[in-house]
């Protein structure tokens, strides 16, 4: 799977001004909000429950991590129609969580009458286990298992032509090219810098105390740190440099440090470098060195939708944050689910009232290369990544969604992605210049905080929210060499190079 990416969008990012509905004197007129319409929420079990990567894992007497899925899937899809939004979180969460707990028994029983170490999530109707090809086969045989998938570790592995790990720890003497890009200076000049608004990212870990995070992080009052509902560690076992399990926000990798900062990151010295520093960030690790799992995705969306204290209990939806930033990847060719777990939680997740972005991939220029969770989904906004010219960067991935056969269009939207300035997790004052579909996602983020402190009326409005972002878009996004995807041309908005 891959963590850390730099991926494509719609249109481009620069709208930001006239997205909070008065720039230049052109009112911007909010379009009725139109409610997503939630898919089927029961998996539909193929012929063969068993993927190929179980099978090969379990051969020889062989033992593997697997996924049971479960057929039977929560309906959440009332929570888009609550207006009360502390009842909404807790009503997605209840729904969730007991609808898990009642339908697991009979698996559970069977685990262990069976003493099989497993767990088992609500985020989607799903256990994880310790399976021998015995164990899968007679698991799968149940009418209520609707698949059996791949709990693999993939690693994640930055293209070297791609990042730049330059570290630099002086102050740059204006705000970065990439901030203001998306005019956010101008936003911050009319009084609305994210306030009132929770960033989640889920990545590899955090340096909480580096200068340009830690006064916007939501566990640090300005004298001490609280992490419980504002951290969570998905890193059970090895955990590099950081260890496993940690109390408190790591980094150990760098990325996420990143693309925190470039969300909400600003030392009041001069580094401003996130977009929407008013906000607050809270964190999850869900990559071990760059490797992730199914199963520390997941732990990490079932965290941001009730956090919890740094025992696991005791959650609470009421403390979920509004945004998530993805800036990873899960390719099914380095062992990721070919299942629907993914999809259901992304879905699950925006019926809570969270926004999803993810970003788009690092593939390109080919057509088709958006293809992987979390960005090849419905319910994601997936970004692609532009330079400083408001040129379609060459490895930011394109559509057309092909792997479900949907030929879905995406990225939904494009953001400055090509040599971005950020907190890195050398030091508490190291910056450097990464580039990927990874440093774009985190401008999506930032903007739909500004957007979202502008016009409090929007929070959690996740369907009129995507449309306004792609309908106030800077077109005027270049492609070289010109390019058609899907039979659309990069010149008809939207496309699928850039949105």
């Amino acid at each position: 799977m891959r963590r850390r990416l730099g991926e494509g969008g719609f249109f481009t990012f620069r709208v930001l001004i006239g997205v909070l509905l008065c720039f230049a004197g052109v009112m911007i007129v909010l379009f009725a909000l139109g409610k997503a319409s939630a898919q089927p929420r029961t998996a539909s079990a193929p012929t063969n429950k068993i993927a190929p990567e179980v099978l090969a894992d379990t051969a020889g007497g062989k033992s593997a991590s697997v996924i049971f899925l479960l057929a039977d899937q929560a309906d959440v899809s009332a929570g888009y129609g609550m207006k009360d939004q502390d009842a909404r979180g807790w009503s997605v969460y209840n729904t969730l969580s007991q609808h898990a707990a009642r339908t697991q028994k009979g698996i559970r029983n069977l685990l262990d009458s069976r003493g099989v170490t497993y767990q088992s999530f609500w985020v989607v109707n799903m256990i994880i286990a310790n399976a021998d090809r015995a164990l899968v086969e007679t698991v799968a045989a149940r009418p209520d298992v609707a698949r059996v998938d791949s709990n693999r570790p993939t690693r994640w592995i930055e293209d070297p032509s791609i990042a730049n790990f330059g570290v630099t720890s002086g102050n740059p003497s204006t705000i970065e090219w990439n901030v203001q890009n998306v005019n956010a200076p101008q936003v911050w000049a009319m009084g609305f810098t994210g306030q009132g608004i929770v960033i989640g990212n889920e990545d590899t870990g955090m340096r909480w105390t580096h200068n340009a995070l830690k006064p916007h992080y939501r566990g640090w009052n300005g004298v001490t740190a609280d992490h419980n509902y504002n951290w969570w560690d998905a890193i059970h076992s090895g955990g590099g440099v950081c260890g496993p399990n940690n109390q408190a926000p790591c980094d150990d990798s760098g990325h996420g440090t990143h693309t925190t900062g470039s969300t909400s990151g600003d030392d009041g010295t001069g580094n401003q470098i996130g977009v929407a520093p008013g906000a607050k960030w809270i964190g999850c690790r869900n990559m071990d060195q760059g490797n992730g799992m199914p199963s520390t995705y997941t732990e990490c969306f079932q965290f941001f939708i009730a956090p919890t204290d740094l025992n696991g209990q005791n959650p609470n939806p009421a403390l979920r944050p509004h945004v998530i930033n993805n800036s990873w990847i899960c390719p099914t060719s380095e062992g990721c689910t070919t299942g629907d777990e993914l999809r259901i939680i992304v879905e699950n997740t925006q019926a809570a009232g969270i926004f999803v972005e993810a970003s788009a991939g690092n593939s390109g220029p080919p057509c088709s290369t958006v293809n992987d969770p979390p960005a090849i989904y419905n319910a994601s906004f997936s970004t692609g990544a532009i330079d400083i010219s408001n040129t379609l960067a060459g490895f930011s991935s394109r559509g057309p969604v092909t792997r479900d056969g949907s030929n879905r269009l995406k990225p939904n939207i494009s953001a400055p992605g090509v040599n971005v300035r950020s907190s890195v997790n050398t030091s508490d004052t190291s910056y450097a210049n990464f580039s990927g579909t990874s440093m774009a996602g985190p401008h999506v983020v930032g903007t739909v905080a500004l957007l979202w402190s502008a016009r409090p009326q929007l929070q959690r409005d996740i369907a009129t929210t995507k449309m306004v972002l792609q309908n106030t878009a800077n077109p005027g996004v270049t492609v070289n060499p010109p390019q058609t995807c899907g039979g659309i041309p990069n010149t008809t908005i939207p496309n699928n190079s850039f949105g």
